[in-house]
């Protein structure tokens, strides 16, 4: 049998695994799956016999090296920092390797290497980076096709919760990992091209210039600038346009709400507040006010805020009970970030049959025979439950499918790469529609700026 050594049995993982599993029989495959803890990477097996569930401590060199070298290809959902060592091993043992995550400097450093020994290094191939990525790129290649000029890229996604699990006045609950969420935005300032234009946006700003998306059949969305969409000018090879800008999708009245944790200092996690185990929520929030010998900390908040008690932002306040003077932080040496994060868990975890829920959003506008067009292209994906949720599906699910096409010989390309090849994203794309990722694409008028 080809054996598929799968490192990471995370919560991403879930669908990946029951897709290959799936497909186990009839692509004679045989699934090594290794994750620190046993019970998960057991947990995802779901007994099947083409699966081997195994402890495995990825600084561990030895086991690590072993494992490899069975594998006919190497799959690793850890987190991103950690792939490098995977993909050095992969190197010595002449083995292909796929991850969801972003191609670091390291891992482009490995591009020559992995092109000598003819081997398929293929990265953000998940969700943002990856769908995105592969559904941009086929839209973009058929304007150019037919002779167009990108002048226009505009590119939304966001992890959300399902309309019917949305049961909170931040219209939000965390999908994915919380900590990203808290720290979105931070370590440099946004850039992004406007009308030929660069442009700027400080972490201080960040949330206070949104953009409004409609999506037929969800309503309103708002999103604000991803860091650095420059980078997507040569990835795409998009370096004549005039516009190109990525962002977050949020629901309307998310952004403006989260700056005032922003503007606080809540989302800092630069240094740490001394006494924070015993700490309580109220005593948090006082932390970042001004002293006042009668004024309570509710009127100092609003205060400083600017918001008056009939207002929803302050509504939003009250039902994070964020005053209690009862709640206790329980987090030694913990960071005004790390303390956030722990008081929004307590309102902001998915319950037991709430469902999350990805929206997807690209604009093209091109010009063809002297005429500005635009195209805009929309995909709702919606989880089955909590643990084959939307994430775990638009992440894994490409992972699965690329793994499979390299082990059939369909990918041939090797190297340090991304899947904006038509070798690569075309077979993934149909395939996705089977699995109701679906994105509908509709000829708009062109909403551009006139130069």
């Amino acid at each position: 049998m080809r054996t598929i050594l799968i490192i990471g049995a995370g919560r991403s993982a879930s669908s990946l695994i029951q897709y290959l599993l799936n497909k186990s029989d009839k692509e004679n495959l045989h699934l090594i799956i290794g994750d620190l803890s046993l019970a998960s990477a057991q947990k995802k097996t779901n007994n099947h016999p083409n699966a081997t569930a195994i402890a495995l401590d990825i600084f561990d060199k030895n086991q690590r090296q072993e494992l490899i070298q069975k594998a006919d290809v190497v799959i690793s959902m850890l987190p991103a920092h950690l792939h490098i060592e995977v993909a050095r091993d992969c190197v010595v043992s002449k083995k292909h390797l796929v991850t969801a995550s972003y191609v670091s400097d390291a891992m482009q450093e490995l591009d020559a290497l992995a092109k000598e020994n003819n081997l398929i290094f293929m990265n953000e191939v998940g969700l943002d980076p990856g769908i995105d990525h592969m559904s941009a790129m086929k839209v973009i290649n058929e304007i150019r096709a037919k002779g167009g000029k990108m002048i226009l890229f505009e590119s939304f996604c966001g992890g959300l919760v399902a309309p019917e699990s949305d049961t909170n006045l931040w219209n939000y609950k965390f999908t994915w990992a919380p900590r990203n969420v808290v720290l979105a935005g931070q370590g440099g300032t946004a850039k992004f091209l406007q009308e030929g234009t660069y442009k700027y946006i400080p972490y201080g700003s960040l949330f206070r210039r949104t953009e409004f998306l409609e999506v037929e059949g969800y309503g309103r969305f708002e999103a604000y600038s991803n860091r650095d969409s420059l980078k997507y000018l040569d990835v795409y090879g998009l370096n004549d346009i005039k516009t190109l800008f990525r962002g977050t999708i949020r629901k309307v009245g998310f952004s403006k709400a989260w700056n005032m944790f922003v503007q606080l200092g809540m989302t800092d996690d630069s240094y740490i507040m001394e006494g924070s185990e015993t700490m309580s929520y109220r005593q948090f929030v006082n932390s970042f006010l001004p002293y006042h010998p009668t004024d309570s900390v509710e009127i100092k908040m609003r205060f400083i805020l600017k918001i008056d008690q009939d207002d929803i932002m302050w509504d939003k306040l009250l039902e994070l009970d964020l005053f209690n003077p009862n709640k206790k932080v329980g987090l030694k040496d913990a960071t005004p970030a790390q303390i956030l994060e722990k008081i929004l868990t307590d309102s902001w975890t998915l319950q037991p049959k709430d469902k999350d829920m990805i929206v997807m959003y690209h604009k093209f506008g091109y010009e063809l025979d002297g005429k500005k067009q635009q195209i805009d292209s929309k995909m709702v994906c919606i989880g089955e439950d909590q643990t084959y949720t939307a994430m775990a599906k638009t992440v894994g699910l490409p992972v699965a499918m690329a793994t499979l096409l390299i082990l059939n010989g369909k990918i041939k390309t090797p190297g340090v790469q991304l899947p904006i090849r038509e070798e690569v994203y075309l077979p993934i794309l149909k395939e996705l529609e089977e699995y109701g990722v679906v994105f509908k694409e509709q000829a708009m008028p062109y909403l551009g700026y006139n130069p």
